[in-house]
């Protein structure tokens, strides 16, 4: 580590040379991973090209493994953020992707709705849902969001209906394509698809399987 001079360790005002000697040290000598930086104070400066490796704890905040430093802590004191790497197997929340090129087909969740007499389609669940009705049923769309779309299959138990008027998908319910709330299937599923536009979820019935 080379030697750099204070204005306070010299004792007197420091010359041009000094300054510029202090300058090409400290461009010289590098942070090291593994070494330790004690009581840095920067005030009112603005770093360029700073590169900085290595770091497990600032300001007595400790990170882990595959963690960096981010801006979104309180204050002046930044927080610690996970690195998304191409290849990892990791978790993203509440992020957007705008116009995103997927190679291959999207994984989507399937989700079996618990049978009740007003059971909820929350798309938070799944995009592909499944029911078997237990009874005649009137279903709400409590969580839908303008733009989330699901598939639902409906099981229709031993003839039973549902009324699909529940405020919750809009004014009046679901406004279905053609104008009528689809019939449902005697045997096996009777496939829905919803979605939501605005205010108001819209339906259309693609048909049944057996």
């Amino acid at each position: 580590m080379s030697t750099i001079v204070t204005r306070s360790g010299k004792g007197s005002p420091l010359t041009h040379n000094e300054v510029d000697t202090n300058f090409s040290n400290l461009n010289t000598d590098k942070i090291q991973s593994g070494n330790t930086v004690a009581a840095l104070t920067i005030t009112s400066a603005s770093v360029v090209d700073l590169a900085v490796t290595g770091i497990t704890s600032f300001d007595g905040a400790q990170g882990t493994a595959g963690q960096v430093l981010t801006s979104a802590g309180t204050g002046n004191t930044p927080a610690w953020g996970d690195v998304v790497t191409p290849t990892g197997t990791q978790t993203l929340t509440n992020k957007t992707l705008t116009d995103p090129a997927l190679i291959g087909t999207i994984l989507e969740d399937v989700f079996t709705i618990t049978d009740v007499a007003a059971f909820e389609i929350d798309p938070a669940n799944g995009s592909i849902q499944i029911i078997v009705l237990g009874a005649s049923r009137t279903p709400k769309g409590t969580n839908f969001l303008a733009g989330e779309a699901i598939t639902l299959l409906v099981d229709d138990g031993t003839a039973y209906t549902i009324t699909w008027t529940d405020s919750t998908f809009g004014t009046g319910g679901i406004t279905w394509v053609g104008g009528t709330a689809p019939t449902l299937s005697t045997s096996g599923y009777t496939v829905i698809e919803l979605w939501k536009v605005g205010s108001k979820v819209y339906g259309a019935s693609i048909g049944g399987v057996a």
